[in-house]
């Protein structure tokens, strides 16, 4: 699936002209969250893809025990080549950063950049529960317990009742669509540990972005920008909005994400 398109494909040639966007969502969302994002920068000339992860968002009907990490970093990998992408800029967002990472490992001369919104950014073997910097045994089997009281089936993690931790003000339209939309997510796809071949995005033009208005409770992503802030092959800022940044912030992070298109 990761072969090279040849510069003379057809494919390859309708790209030059024009940015080329695959936004990947995080857990319990779908690519209906990109909406505003996408619709900034398609009205800017760039064409963008929103994929669903199976289980997720519109395709809730495939959720099931199986479906694992590897399932999701399959399906962008699979949209990546149905529409012959090359020279693309992926961005992932929360979970999505555990996916984003292995389409890199895989994809990595058919990715031009990439960038972790408020995202997961996990080494070989490690896992969503287990990628946070620092993190104990004991807290991150902690964590693995509370997800599986989240998920009472053993399959899904179930939507958090109070959505206004993803950043969005309480009785506005933005909470009550996020209440309409989310789904529950696929557990497994939390405790599958990643594995890389080829370094993730290591050697990719590579940017975090930590949002910080208000700050997400109890995740890995501040901690992230610490660490990366400090290395070299990455750029770093963060984004005084809440979480869910392509909700309350769409057209910040559309220009974020045209500024990888610079020099890329």
């Amino acid at each position: 699936m990761g072969a090279v398109l040849n510069a003379t494909h057809p494919g390859a040639r309708a790209q030059s002209s024009r940015p080329v966007f695959v936004l990947v969502h995080g857990a319990w969302h779908g690519g209906w969250c990109w909406r505003r994002v996408a619709s900034t920068l398609e009205a800017s000339g760039a064409r963008v893809l929103t994929p669903t992860l199976t289980g997720c968002g519109e395709r809730t009907h495939l959720l099931g025990p199986d479906v694992d990490l590897e399932t999701h970093i399959q399906d962008v990998m699979g949209a990546i080549d149905a529409e012959e992408l090359t020279t693309l800029h992926l961005c992932g967002h929360s979970y999505g950063g555990m996916v984003v990472t292995g389409v890199c490992d895989r994809m990595k001369s058919r990715i031009a950049s990439v960038l972790y919104l408020d995202a997961a950014v996990p080494s070989d073997g490690q896992s969503m529960v287990t990628q946070s910097p620092g993190i104990t045994p004991e807290a991150a089997a902690a964590m693995e317990a509370s997800l599986r009281a989240l998920a009472p089936d053993g399959v899904a993690m179930q939507v958090f009742n109070d959505v206004t931790l993803f950043g969005v003000a309480a009785g506005s339209a933005d909470e009550a669509w996020l209440k309409r939309r989310l789904t529950p997510h696929p557990l497994k796809t939390w405790l599958d540990p990643i594995r890389l071949g080829d370094g993730g995005s290591a050697g990719l033009r590579r940017t975090y972005v930590h949002c910080i208005d208000p700050v997400l409770p109890m995740a890995s992503f501040g901690a992230h920008h610490e660490r990366l802030s400090s290395d070299p092959s990455w750029s770093t800022s963060t984004l005084a909005t809440g979480h869910d940044a392509m909700v309350s912030a769409p057209h910040v992070v559309a220009d974020l994400l045209m500024a990888q298109t610079l020099n890329g």
